[in-house]
């Protein structure tokens, strides 16, 4: 079953580590290194780091972007300022939940990304082009391009800027984001993440995901799997599609 499903580009690390892998939207991903409960409680104290490489990235621009988004997401996007993020849904016609993701305004005029749960990346991408009829407006999944790395807890600020040297990373309000490069190629710093702590997820490509990694395991941050994301969400009251939200 296993060779049926997606591998992240940190897979080979989670092997490495002796992590518990299990399928979950569609990928192997780890489930937990040592146990649920220390990783847990490494989040709320100090700080964990997960891999996020499932999520998917899927890029909206043109002439009519502002207006599409706001059309196909549940909350406003109109003057949203760039580098800010939002929270909120894509709704079908029944008020059902396609999907619950974050838009971000990027910096580039009428661009702006749309970042959706692993699970519904296909699904998502298909329903967001069907919505695009009649809209000045292309639409890109870079799913497959990008890693992703979530570092989260009371501590995460300094690891970013002293493991990584992500100075600007400090400066970030809440579900705000800065741009940058790492050896010659986009990344994206953003002050979000999924676990009811401060914290940073960052978006770059697979090279520069799995060196971040390695910098961040050797100075001690706690590899943290699934297991504790959902414990940590829930806890903060974060819902999940396919559990609080669905179709329905």
């Amino acid at each position: 079953m296993e060779e049926n499903l997606l591998k992240t580009c940190l897979y080979d690390k989670h092997v490495a580590l002796g992590a518990l892998m299990s399928p979950f939207g569609g990928f192997i991903m780890p489930i937990q290194y040592t146990n649920i409960t220390d990783e847990h409680n490494a989040v709320r104290h100090r700080a964990g780091m997960f891999d996020v490489t499932h999520m998917g990235e899927i890029f909206v621009s043109g002439p009519d972007a502002e207006k599409f988004v706001n059309h196909i997401f549940s909350n406003n996007v109109a003057g949203m300022e760039d580098g800010k993020i939002l929270y909120g849904m894509m709704l079908n016609p029944n008020g059902g939940t396609v999907d619950d993701l974050l838009v971000y305004k990027e910096f580039v005029p009428d661009h702006y990304l749309l970042v959706v749960n692993a699970s519904n990346i296909a699904k998502d991408h298909e329903w967001i082009c069907a919505q695009a009829e009649g809209y000045d407006v292309m639409v890109v999944n870079g799913s497959d391009s990008w890693g992703q790395i979530a570092l989260q807890g009371p501590d995460a600020e300094r690891y970013a800027v002293e493991t990584l040297g992500l100075a600007p990373a400090a400066a970030l309000g809440f579900y705000t984001y800065y741009e940058t490069e790492y050896k010659g190629t986009r990344m994206i710093v953003s002050r979000t993440g999924y676990t009811g702590e401060d914290g940073f997820e960052i978006y770059a490509a697979h090279e520069a995901v799995n060196e971040m990694w390695d910098a961040l395991l050797a100075a001690g941050v706690v590899p943290c799997g699934l297991g504790c994301r959902d414990t940590l969400r829930f806890e903060a009251g974060l819902p999940l599609y396919g559990h609080e939200l669905d179709d329905d």
